[in-house]
């Protein structure tokens, strides 16, 4: 079996479930307001309960669900919740995987921390405004950086090259 078939087994599965997707270090340590900005509960008003679940509940999306799979224009990924720039569109690449894979990510704009939720430890990383949750990031990645950030597709939103982002909520 390869990576794909199992992640895509995972997704089948719930992986949320499986996983038992709760942290409690990082619950302690963002507390309620997940960054500096909103309490969550003012990000569950604005967000759809999907994206809700990734971004601060740190859900994952079954694999090979997400529209932006197959974005492949020119532009910006931004996160969802705060609309924050995460990814230039070029970074972005198939992984297989069933997720929007990246090999880099704009510069300051995630944070990460380790992740022991799996019997591995892996780097999960969160955007640096609103400390939304976006996924996972592996050593897999294809050149020039070796990285594969590996997004949750509700965690993101896509801003076509050409078009205003929205302004930032924080």
């Amino acid at each position: 079996m390869d990576r794909k078939q199992f992640l895509a087994g995972l997704g089948g599965i719930g992986a949320a479930s499986f996983l038992g997707m709760r942290s409690t270090s990082a619950q302690s340590a963002r507390g309620d307001a997940h960054g500096p900005g909103k309490p969550k509960s003012e990000w569950k008003k604005l967000l759809p309960a999907a994206a809700y679940a990734v971004l601060f509940e740190e859900d994952t999306e079954r694999s090979f669900t997400s529209p932006l799979n197959d974005e492949h224009r020119p532009g910006t990924f931004i996160c969802a919740a705060c609309f924050q720039p995460l990814f230039d569109a070029r970074a972005k690449f198939d992984s297989g995987t069933g997720w929007p894979s990246f090999y880099e990510a704009l510069p300051g704009r995630i944070a990460t921390k380790r992740d022991f939720r799996l019997i591995w430890p892996r780097a999960e990383y969160h955007c640096t405004v609103c400390g939304g949750h976006q996924g996972h990031v592996f050593d897999d990645g294809p050149a020039p950086t070796g990285k594969r950030y590996c997004n949750n597709g509700v965690a993101l939103r896509f801003i076509p090259a050409g078009e205003a982002p929205p302004p930032l909520r924080a």
